[in-house]
């Protein structure tokens, strides 16, 4: 499998690197995106992405203010805005370079998803975005800025996965909203965090193929009470 550098950032995180693979037999060039040398996707497979956005579409039945946690290669807010019901995405990407070859056209979809009207992207850490939001801005947080919990791009990011900031994400929902979390491993820890906030969580496991193997990808869905009591703490 032959590889071919794209484009590479240094930050003061590390190193942001977009290179580009064979593609199979009769398909086009793959785009991949790694942080720090760890995979964190590519333009290949992209329904887990997707699903991110249209899993939490479906429970929500006015979704008109949506937050993403990670920019990525854009498929998670692309399936966002394919919703007519979204007046708003905001987009919270930490790595600024990867912001600009989204505008510039080094990812080739790039431009085409940023001139949609209704996203704004944020170069800023989502911590800070979720905490710094207005109570009930959102109707719903999707976040999906490391393989998962146990898989971090950058160890601060464990902060993500655990009650403070949950509880946060929890208060910037409208009534009725919900957060959404990919990981890409199961993982009872982050479940048991959410129930512990929300109440409640339901794990959504979503069957792909790597390069010839067979994986699962998990989604963890946490909805905020449409009255009462919000969480158990």
């Amino acid at each position: 499998m032959g590889y071919a550098e794209v484009a590479r950032a240094l930050s003061g995180r590390g190193e942001v690197v977009l290179r580009e693979r064979d593609g199979d037999a009769d398909g086009a060039p793959v785009l991949e995106l790694r942080v720090n040398g760890v995979f964190v996707m590519d333009s290949q497979e992209t329904r887990t992405e997707r699903a991110l956005a249209t899993a939490a579409l479906d429970r929500v039945p006015a979704p008109h203010d949506v937050l993403v946690g990670g920019l990525g290669l854009g498929y998670t807010a692309q399936a966002v805005l394919a919703d007519d019901r979204v007046r708003r995405l905001v987009v919270v990407e930490l790595e600024e370079a990867l912001v600009g070859w989204m505008r510039d056209g080094t990812v080739p979809h790039g431009p085409a998803l940023l001139a949609d009207d209704r996203l704004q992207v944020l170069v800023a850490d989502v911590r800070r975005a979720v905490e710094d939001a207005r109570p009930t801005s959102y109707d719903l947080v999707l976040l999906d800025v490391d393989n998962g919990p146990d898989f971090l791009v950058h160890d601060a990011n464990a902060e993500l996965y655990r009650a403070a900031f949950l509880r946060a994400a929890r208060a910037a929902l409208r009534p009725g909203g919900a957060l959404v979390v990919w990981s890409a491993a199961a993982s009872p820890a982050l479940q048991a965090a959410l129930t512990d906030v929300f109440g409640a969580v339901e794990p959504v496991p979503l069957a792909v193929r790597l390069q010839a193997r067979e994986e699962t990808y998990w989604l963890y869905l946490a909805r905020r009470a449409a009255t009462g009591r919000t969480s158990r703490t």
